[in-house]
């Protein structure tokens, strides 16, 4: 009797340590499938492209296919709960904002995650200006005849933004606050949406969009610039002013975007899509494609991304706290 319970007994812990053995294994080997990167927000905002950007590069250097889903919706927070309650195996992974990790919690009254506790951060990729771009039939030329031309029409501006609580529309709520102005706010389901419906003249004036979703509209005359919301004029836009150098100067707005996995995810997995994205941030064609959409690489370690979120997650919840704003 006691021979085959210690027949059974080393039978066990063969098992046992043969599970941990295969998962020890697999996370050595990672990725051996596809690997899924979902955006909360439509196709041709930001975030898609640089999804997109890092997608195309992993599947070059990680030797499987990675390919991003767009989850659009409440402001970013569909595509977010998706991931935060995907296998933390690293193979479902999102390309947070700003906007949905550390402003929603804020502006949002019934979260359905915490966001500084549901997701393992991985890295920063890039942090972004946004431009502040308007309709080509607006009558102005820059941010002072803007702000004349606004404040002349209370309550008859309407500002677009990629969705409630995002930095486009902290952004223009901020500019509301700065130059005390009445836009009214009017979001949507992603950047793509709202520049659309902004190049069209329908509904929509302005709108303080992140860099890289709405410059090659500017460059092609659909959308007409006033100014980059930065600390700093962009490289690739040497003749576009900042709004601090516009008469605002303690208006600075920089949006970050980084990936993230569900928490729990193994250290191993981390690690190893960490060092491929600073691989990436170091390849002259990434950093040159980022550049020339107004983007700055901004490669961090898994703690300083943390210390990132935490530290926007206070002073964005000031911000919407004192500008009252709320989303549903």
């Amino acid at each position: 009797m006691r021979k085959n319970k210690n027949h059974f007994l080393g039978i066990f812990i063969g098992l046992i340590a043969a599970l941990f053995c295969n998962t020890a294994i697999s996370q050595v080997n990672f990725p051996v499938r596809p690997i899924k990167i979902i955006v909360g927000y439509a196709p041709g905002g930001t975030t898609d492209i640089l999804a997109r950007i890092i997608a195309e590069r992993f599947t070059t250097s990680m030797g499987q296919p990675v390919y991003v889903e767009n989850i659009p919706g409440a402001g970013g927070n569909l595509g977010a709960v998706a991931v935060a309650r995907a296998a933390p195996d690293g193979y479902t992974l999102q390309l947070g904002t700003m906007g949905n990790m550390t402003i929603n919690p804020s502006v949002y009254k019934n979260m359905p995650i915490d966001t500084l506790k549901a997701f393992q951060p991985i890295s920063n990729i890039a942090t972004v200006p946004n431009i502040m771009v308007v309709n080509p039939s607006v009558p102005v030329k820059n941010v002072k005849e803007f702000v004349d031309w606004a404040k002349a029409r209370p309550g008859q501006v309407f500002f677009a933004s990629s969705g409630n609580g995002n930095a486009p529309h902290m952004t223009g709520e901020l500019f509301n606050l700065a130059a005390g102005l009445e836009m009214v706010h009017v979001p949507y389901k992603g950047s793509g949406p709202a520049l659309i419906d902004l190049m069209a003249g329908q509904g929509v004036q302005v709108m303080f969009d992140n860099m890289p979703s709405a410059i090659n509209f500017v460059r092609s005359g659909k959308l007409k610039a006033l100014a980059v919301t930065g600390p700093n004029r962009v490289a690739s836009e040497p003749n576009l002013p900042t709004i601090k150098e516009s008469g605002y100067p303690d208006f600075v707005v920089e949006t970050w975007f980084g990936l993230f996995a569900p928490a729990g995810t193994p250290r191993p997995i981390v690690d190893k899509l960490n060092a491929e994205i600073l691989a990436a941030l170091k390849n002259p064609d990434i950093q040159n494609r980022l550049k020339d959409l107004g983007a700055q690489p901004a490669w961090t370690s898994p703690e300083d991304y943390q210390k990132l979120l935490e530290s926007d997650y206070k002073k964005w919840a000031e911000v919407a706290k004192k500008a009252k704003i709320e989303a549903q």
